[in-house]
């Protein structure tokens, strides 16, 4: 039985008295985690989402290299604790504990079962189990002391779950029960449960798990036992893998199959069962479990959850997993309401089970008594004629059924029938007959993808080979490569070739208004249809954005293409519509036998593209087929002995600086060839029959990360101990910040991914050609300073150091780049024209700019399409140039039509009041260009190192005072528009074929104001481009003016370059503005050098004057800014190395006229205010929640829909002022509505989720930049992100009853700070995947920069830190105190008072 238990309080004192390890490693998520091992003489800790084993593997090798050298034979202790999550994500990696080179080591892993998922033991095994390794379970002593047999074990996994855990000296505990017909072997956190609760059975409680413990237990058994059962646990998603595989706990026992019946010749069963570690096991659990194993046909692979049980056919759904698969049903009730029929609804009291067949058995039942109802309808039929009619007329002609307006119109006049016969002779009532059977409904079953595993059991054959029209949902929860996808079958393909089923594939997370089509169209078919629905997760508690990344990947990949096929359409064209680029080889063969391959191919250039791609074994082959193609064709003509340059870059200066080096060492006669990490062929490196020379350059990504296009190849060589590299010579330059992990505990981060693999390469017996080298972004010269040191040092190496060359050749500059456009023009003509790629080249990104967009691809694909041998997803997002944030109805239908249609369906508005429309394709910008002009809006200096969109308050409560702001707004942004005709001449001019009126270029060329379309007459009467203001290399950087009305500072005002605040006098005139210059957002972490700068105050201009004031600020700039170091190059580090005063002074001299004293004002918010106000015309606005600018739909929140149909009633206006106005927070007010269409327009609003006001004040104040995974400078999420986030601190904050207070929250998924993070009480600056800098003491109007609380903080630790402070705020603050003005008067932070301090008084513990 159970004896002495050590309990964790005590475990760290028995471990320094006793134990007394060797080395001693811990791990935990974050670095500022407490643990209980801290305390542990040279513990060393490391984080669980580092690869921590890998540091772990590398420093025992370290030390035994040691120990070698000096003849130490002493057997050392090696301790470990860690916990499930590591070692699943590196069970292949335990491996490389149980090699020859570690024998005089005694490696013990402690494994925390966080989950009390048994399952990871069984599945450890297989990758220890050898006469040296054993597993132990919740037994601390068992696992640090040697078997009975006195054998020892090399490795040691001891898995423990318990607070209290065994300290029995066997490897496993059995009842006192000697006799019985059943036997249970439990591998469950439920045996002292079992060995206490059953009778008449014998129990053996598992706690060590080795090659011969089954031996053991099987000659331990009675004589007479008939039964064996098998108990493991899982957690309810992994009982997925139920379906599919035998666990190896099973599969170890059955080894012993012949020593079991020679011994045991009563045995009958021997069955495996699961149970949930995460219910509850009761008698009544015990008793199914005992009754079935008993039985004469057991249920195999018997799963409880719960106090149910299912076999493996089917598992029964959670909770939790029920809330993910939700939005499918919840989307099928906004279809269809109350004519919605779910016949198998999993929560019904009535249902019973899920199965397909007992749904259909209730379909036919259903039909049966429609069919019943038509004699007795017939036989009334004086009683109501018309309405009799009518019903038999819609059920005889069910096809005729077109949306969910025809269901309710019927189903109207089914009540009615009903209610006049039950009032007649013939009541329907005494005829069996309810409501119910006179009703339709649009009828669904919904399973799940264990019905695809074996399709003529499952029941689903019976179903599609009706003509019954019945609808399936199925929804497939399986991540793409899924262990528990194995045996699947295609059930799309099997639907399809019944030829009279409609079948589509949808995916809520990919393409939502696809997905609502294929509904429609799914319940308009008559006859039987399927949609397939994806929604992967590995668990239940994955987040939304994690089941988005999945399923990117997945349809990107063709794992889960999207489409819909309905067999009565007339054409093969039209029957099957596919609504994404890559389908899978099976789709493939399907669709060119129905010779519908050729047509899609013809209408969908990308499809074509990427069919040869289909197959990654295909892939890889031709790869590398490819790459020795190229290699070889390249060495061509070249002389001098070769060298392979591969780097590893996120941001692109690892990858530059390999062009760099390559284009240098070309220069001295080597013949250089420079790729990605990514596309080394291990293979290739190891057949080498000469010494090759190769040269990594690697940059820093997250925690000590490689970046993603380098993991693939660590991921390769980290834990092989069998590659032998001796062939070649190396070296490896690394690109970091010293600083960017400034702990002296986290020192080894900097660095890290170069210093591993060359670390690596030495033990792999390459040979070292040069000493590592190390670039630091503190240096002076950023990694230049190190890189330069390098480099000489290798051309020694090389033996060319020596060799004359000419002039190194400059690096190309983004001045450069500027100058040579010929006034912004570029290559882009030549770019766009060709369509073998996504992409253009360097230099042209830098021009396009400058004409609204920028080049982007989505980083949730690169891996997934790097691993199909294509390009990444390129894309371009572009923005409209909108002064003043104003839109008219058609401007926003015209938007969202390109969204949908060029984009990802979605629009973006930006914290400066404009629109963006990301997932552009190259083919389809110029269309999406001219269309946007079409409206008379464009994108000319959205973007670029020029003025950009003029933003201002919206205002929405005083017409007099907005409208004359908007007019100053609208001038400057016309003042500073560039003059170049580049815009006009390669988006505009002429026709173009896809244009959707005749007289868009007689629009375009005649349009006042925006792009010109007419060079300038020089002497000479030579037509010329011209920038008077900017000149032909424009700014050093963008530049930024904000248009403030007090008291709302809804743009952050002292955010940017130009802040002008309206000063207006007593009759609501607007006089002139306060003009503040200098401010900036954009840093580097941890770089000193960097910071973000709040606007410094030159006085007030009248209103007459302020154009010529803010070009002389402009002209300032443009001469005096910094164009070597872009990171240098903004107003705000101009102004502060000249002095405030000396800036001032050379705009007076250029504007030639001085500044007046500041007028007074008042500042009371940067936020927006919600719902409907009145202005003094009597006209109504309504300012809405649109939450991080993102317009879309969603399950419970129809924004996207919603706006448009405001803006189709705007449009029906001819006459009306109606628009839109965007604000500087991200969203949207509906303007100029009257009195007598408020009530149409509010129910609009209510009817799609626009019109919800009750929100949490922090949730009000909150804004997130876009981030990933379309943003190239993003470190992690937050757009994404900060919605799951608000939801956990609003929790917090109404335990305190402080949830409708106002708090400004801001978070960015880098330091460049787009969405004012450092203006917020509450900033989070992402740094690394999941990790942020919490910054606290911001202004709640935006008047003063935050300070850092504490760096590098996950999702656990930011609710820790706040928690406490939100309390304090809660009940100590002064009245009216807001959160920022707390922290500081507390002490919490010290005030940052000028942007060039910002580093300075920042807590010790912060880091």
């Amino acid at each position: 039985m159970y004896k002495r238990s050590l309990t964790m309080t005590n475990l760290v004192d028995w471990l320094q008295d006793t134990v007394k390890s060797s080395a001693f490693f811990y791990t935990t998520d974050f670095k500022n985690s407490k643990s209980e091992f801290e305390t542990v003489e040279g513990s060393v800790r490391l984080l669980n989402n580092n690869d921590p084993l890998t540091d772990i593997l590398q420093s025992i090798e370290s030390s035994q290299t040691t120990a070698v050298a000096d003849n130490e034979t002493e057997c050392k202790l090696i301790s470990i604790f860690t916990n499930d999550n590591v070692i699943k994500d590196s069970l292949s990696q335990l491996i490389s504990f149980n090699n020859s080179k570690l024998n005089n080591l005694k490696i013990v892993f402690n494994i925390k079962l966080s989950l009390n998922d048994y399952s990871i033991i069984s599945d450890s095994y297989q990758f220890v189990k050898t006469d040296n390794s054993k597993i132990v379970i919740n037994d601390f002593v068992s696992a640090y002391t040697n078997k009975k047999d006195n054998s020892s074990a090399n490795v040691v996994l001891h898995f423990y779950s318990h607070e209290n855990v065994n300290t029995t000296s066997s490897d496993y505990t059995k009842n006192r029960e000697t006799t019985g017909k059943t036997a249970i072997i439990n591998l469950t956190p439920f045996g002292k449960q079992l060995i206490e609760n059953t009778k008449s059975v014998v129990v053996y409680d598992l706690l060590s798990y080795s090659n011969d413990i089954f031996e053991e237990i099987i000659n331990d058994l009675p004589i007479g036992v008939e039964n064996i059962l098998l108990l493991e646990s899982i957690s309810s998603k992994g009982s997925n893998s139920v379906r599919t595989n035998f666990s190896p706990f099973i599969l170890n026992f059955l080894q012993n199959y012949n020593l079991i019946v020679e011994r045991l010749a009563s045995i009958k069963n021997i069955e495996l069962s699961f149970i949930n570690s995460r219910c509850s096991l009761t008698n009544s659990i015990i008793e199914k479990l005992l009754t079935n194993i008993s039985s004469e046909k057991p249920i195999q692979n018997l799963y409880i959850n719960g106090n149910s049980t299912s076999s493996s056919d089917f598992i029964p759904v959670d909770e939790n997993v029920l809330d993910l698969e939700l939005p499918y049903i919840k989307v099928l009730r906004q279809l269809f309401q109350t004519n919605l029929n779910i016949i198998n609804e999993y929560n019904h009291e009535k249902i019973i089970a899920n199965s397909p067949n007992f749904g259909y058995g209730k379909f036919l039942f259903n039909n049966e008594q429609k069919q019943q109802l038509i004699p007795f309808l017939k036989s009334s039929i004086s009683k109501s004629p018309d309405l009799i009619n009518k019903w038999l007329q819609f059920y005889t002609n069910k096809c005729s059924l077109k949306d969910v307006k025809d269901l309710k119109e019927i189903n109207n006049i089914s009540k009615d029938l009903f209610n006049q016969l039950k009032i007649s002779d013939n009541q329907p009532s005494n005829n069996q007959f309810s409501i119910d059977s006179f009703l339709f409904n649009s009828n669904w079953l919904i399973g799940s993808d264990s019905w695809s595993f074996d399709l003529g059991q499952s029941g689903l054959h019976n179903i599609l080979s009706s003509n019954e029209n019945i609808n399936i949902l199925i929804i497939d929860s399986n991540p793409m490569n899924s262990e528990s996808s194995k045996g699947k079958k295609d059930i799309g393909l099997y639907a399809m070739n019944y030829g009279h089923i409609y079948v589509s594939s949808v995916a809520i997370y990919g393409n939502y208004s696809q997905m609502l089509t294929a509904m429609g169209e799914a319940s308009r078919f008559s006859g039987p249809s399927i949609v397939l629905a994806y929604l992967p997760y590995s668990n239940e508690n994955d987040s939304s954005v994690e089941i988005l990344k999945n399923t990117k990947v997945a349809i990107e990949s063709g794992y889960w293409p999207l489409y819909r096929y309905n067999p009565l359409l007339t054409t093969f064209e039209d029957q099957f519509k596919l609504d994404s680029n890559v389908i899978k080889e099976n789709l493939k063969k399907f669709l060119d036998r129905e010779n519908l391959l050729t047509l899609l191919t013809t209408k969908n250039p990308n499809l074509k593209r990427n069919l040869i791609q289909s197959e990654s074994d295909k892939i890889t082959e031709i790869q590398q087929k490819n790459t020795k193609l190229a290699f070889e064709n390249l060495l061509q003509g070249l002389q001098g002995p070769k060298i392979s340059i591969y780097y590893a870059s996120d941001g692109g200066n690892a990858s530059s600086l390999a062009n760099k080096f390559g284009q240098r060492a070309k220069q001295r006669g080597l013949q250089p060839i420079i790729l990605s990490m990514d596309d080394i062929i291990i293979e290739d490196l190891l057949e080498s029959n000469e010494e090759s020379t190769v040269i990594f350059i690697a940059s820093t990504a997250g925690q000590g990360e490689f970046p993603q296009d380098g993991k693939k190849f660590w991921d390769e060589i980290k834990s092989n101990l069998s590659l032998d590299f001796h062939n070649i010579k190396f070296s490896v330059f690394g690109l970091g910040d010293s600083q960017y992990w400034p702990r002296k505990e986290d020192e080894h981060y900097y660095n890290k991914p170069a210093k591993d693999l060359f670390n690596k390469l030495e033990k792999l017996s390459a040979q070292v050609l040069a000493p590592l080298g190390l670039g630091d972004d503190q240096d002076d010269d950023g990694f230049l300073t190190g890189y330069n040191d390098w480099e000489k040092k290798m051309w020694v190496a090389l033996g060319v150091d020596n060799v004359l060359v000419g002039e190194e050749p400059k690096e190309r500059t983004n001045e450069d780049m500027k100058h040579e456009s010929n006034f912004l023009r570029g290559t882009i003509v030549d770019e766009f024209a060709n369509q073998t790629t996504g992409r253009i080249c360097e230099s042209d990104v830098q021009i396009v700019k400058f004409h609204g967009f920028y080049m982007q691809d989505d980083r949730d694909l690169r891996e997934v399409r790097k691993t199909q041998g294509m390009e990444p997803l390129y894309s371009f997002m572009i923005r409209a140039r909108l002064p003043g944030g104003k839109l008219t109805g058609k401007q926003w239908i015209s938007l969202n039509q390109l969204a949908d249609k060029y984009g990802i369906g979605n629009l973006k508005i930006t914290n400066r009041a404009t629109i963006q429309i990301h997932g552009v394709l190259k083919s389809n910008l110029k269309h999406t260009i001219r269309k946007i002009n079409s409206v008379l809006l464009d994108s000319l200096a959205a973007c670029g190192d020029v003025n950009r969109n003029v933003s201002m308050s919206a205002l929405p409560s005083n017409h007099k005072v907005h409208e004359q702001v908007a007019t100053v707004a609208q001038q400057l942004s016309e003042h500073f528009l560039p003059h170049t005709t580049a815009y006009h001449e390669i988006w505009l001019k002429g026709e173009d074929p896809r244009d959707e009126d005749k007289n868009w270029p007689t629009l375009f060329e005649n349009r006042k104001g925006g792009p010109r379309s007419k060079k300038t007459l020089v002497a000479g009467n030579a037509l010329v481009d011209m920038e008077p203001i900017y000149s032909p290399v424009y700014l050093p950087r963008k530049f930024k003016i904000n248009l403030a009305i007090p008291p709302y500072n809804d743009v952050d005002v002292w955010s940017i370059d130009l802040g002008l605040i309206a000063i207006v006098d007593a009759n609501d005139n607007l006089i002139g503005f306060n003009v503040y210059v200098g401010g900036g957002m954009g840093t580097t972490h941890n770089n000193k050098k960097t910071y973000p700068r709040t606007g410094s105050s030159f006085g007030f201009v009248k209103v007459e004057d302020i154009a010529s004031c803010s070009e002389a600020i402009m002209i300032v700039q443009r001469d005096n800014g910094d164009r070597t170091n872009r990171k240098h190059a903004r107003l705000k580090y101009t102004i502060d190395d000249m002095g405030v005063e000396v800036y001032k002074s050379k705009v007076e001299e250029i504007w030639g006229k001085k500044f007046d004293t500041e007028r007074p004002y008042k500042i009371e918010s940067n936020r927006d205010f919600y719902g409907w106000v009145k202005d003094e015309r009597g006209l109504n606005h309504c300012t809405l929640f649109i939450e991080n600018g993102r317009v879309r739909d969603q399950v419970d929140s129809l924004q996207k829909t919603g706006l448009i149909k405001i803006a189709e009633f705007m449009e029906s206006r001819s006459e009306g002022t109606e628009h839109f106005r965007l604000t500087g927070n991200q969203h949207a007010i509906i303007c100029d509505i009257k009195d007598e269409d408020l009530v149409k327009v509010k129910q609009i609003l209510k009817d799609h989720s626009l019109d919800i006001n009750k929100l949490s004040g922090i949730r009000q104040s909150s804004q997130a930049c876009v981030a990933l995974p379309t943003c190239p400078l993003a470190m992690t999420d937050s757009e994404r992100y900060l919605p799951t986030l608000l939801n956990k601190l609003e929790d917090i904050l109404d335990e305190y009853g402080i949830k409708e207070d106002n708090i400004v929250i801001r978070m960015t998924g880098c330091p460049n700070g787009c969405s004012r993070p450092w203006l917020a009480e509450i900033g989070l600056i992402g740094k690394a995947p999941g990790t942020y800098n919490l910054m606290l003491g911001g202004g709640y109007y935006g008047q003063r920069l935050n300070k850092l609380y504490k760096a590098s903080v996950k999702e656990e630790e930011i609710l820790d830190l706040l928690r406490p402070l939100f309390k304090s705020w809660a009940f100590e603050r002064n009245e009216g105190e807001r959160f920022g003005d707390f922290v500081i008067r507390k002490g919490i932070v010290k005030p940052t008072l000028e942007g060039k301090y910002f580093h300075d008084d920042i807590a010790d513990d912060a880091f």
